[in-house]
């Protein structure tokens, strides 16, 4: 038997993950946009598998357009409804419904008349990376008081793009 091969073609272990909970008001709480975006499962919780974001979105809210190139995108609606544009599909999404993004399909949504909860969750892990420079940490559990400003779109791109997104409008 030829044991430097044998050596050579062994299956890597992945590192030793932990068992991980998070209670419904814990996580990392941001101000994200016009919503509250709670980081409840990290790149580094997950080995790299996963990143897991709890949106609270209120009525009428707009996503640009937009893509990722690195990571696949679920949306799991969990109160409210919203309206998924993924590539050429339109998906009408109540709660207790699920959609799948795939990376490099662009992709939008637009929340209904009574706002929307809902998970993202993304593979592989990091996108909480992004979730963290386009926002900044929540002053209460709540959704953040309102802006009168626009946001900085030249900036949001820029974010969007050093963590292997596109905004395609906006």
């Amino acid at each position: 038997m030829d044991t430097a091969r044998d050596t050579n073609h062994e299956a890597k272990e992945p590192p030793a993950l932990k068992p991980a909970f998070v209670a419904s008001d814990q996580g990392n709480w941001r101000w994200w946009g016009e919503g509250l975006a709670v980081i409840k499962a990290t790149a580094a919780d997950t080995g790299g598998q996963m990143t897991i974001v709890e949106v609270t979105e209120p009525p009428g809210t707009e996503a640009p357009l937009h893509v990722h190139h690195n990571e696949d995108e679920a949306f799991w609606v969990l109160d409210g409804d919203v309206t998924l544009e993924i590539g050429e599909t339109t998906i009408e999404a109540h709660a207790g419904d699920y959609a799948f993004g795939p990376r490099r399909i662009p992709h939008r949504y637009t929340v209904g008349d009574a706002g929307c909860r809902m998970l993202f969750i993304l593979t592989p892990g990091g996108f909480e990376d992004l979730v963290v420079a386009m926002s900044e940490p929540a002053g209460a559990h709540t959704l953040p008081p309102p802006s009168t400003e626009d946001p900085d779109m030249a900036q949001i791109k820029a974010i969007a793009a050093a963590h292997g997104g596109e905004i395609l409008d906006g």
